[in-house]
């Protein structure tokens, strides 16, 4: 916990905020948002100091930890939701999970990076012929809901260049995914549209269990 230095907040969906207020209040850790995204999570019950409390603008960087942070919008079913676009020198990161599919708005962040983690969070036919009553399917594969596999590995074949070096596959479905199924369509989809990795780009699979091992930018 020593290492860490604030926290961003992309949304106010619960899988995303469960651990927001105790994390804060036990290590008294500054919390960046926006104001309608904040309104959305701070209820009489949510005890978080003012002091940790600070709030952004969509479009509008702000500085801190020696990072350079832009939040921009992205397209889901709830109040607000954003990614962020963090730069550090001539290094940028990009982080954009929980989006029904990737508007002009959001994809020049997503091309500028050098790291990105981006969701892949369904598998068409397994959430097809999944247990999901229709009205939830539907909600997932909406333009608000969530990006499936064959989305987010046709965006990023589209994208793909020299200078995205590290992707990282993130908020996969428990019900609906596995990392091998995201991987065997991603592998298709560059192999049908003749793209080879160089030997400096990396693709992993973020665990939902437990933390990423470091990724260094700058050697």
């Amino acid at each position: 916990m020593q290492t860490i230095m604030g926290v961003l907040i992309t949304h106010n969906h619960i899988d995303h905020i469960r651990g927001l207020e105790l994390l804060i209040r036990k290590n008294s850790l500054p919390a960046f948002t926006t104001q309608k995204i904040w309104e959305s999570i701070l209820t009489p019950r949510k005890k978080i100091s003012p002091d940790c409390i600070h709030k952004i603008s969509i479009k509008q960087k702000f500085h801190f930890a020696g990072f350079d942070i832009e939040a921009f919008p992205v397209c889901h079913d709830a109040p607000e939701t954003i990614g962020f676009y963090i730069c550090a020198g001539n290094k940028k990161i990009t982080i954009v999970t929980d989006l029904g599919h990737i508007c002009q708005t959001t994809a020049p962040y997503i091309k500028a990076a050098n790291l990105l983690v981006i969701e892949s969070n369904y598998d068409e036919q397994m959430l097809a012929n999944g247990k999901y009553p229709h009205y939830l399917k539907a909600r997932i594969q909406s333009d608000h809901g969530h990006l499936g596999n064959h989305q987010t590995s046709a965006f990023l074949a589209d994208i793909i260049s020299d200078n995205l070096n590290y992707v990282c596959l993130a908020h996969l479905s428990k019900n609906n995914n596995s990392p091998e199924i995201v991987l065997q369509t991603l592998q298709q989809t560059f192999s049908e549209r003749g793209i080879i990795l160089n030997s400096q780009q990396q693709i992993s699979i973020l665990n939902r269990n437990k933390p990423t091992d470091m990724i260094c930018l700058i050697e």
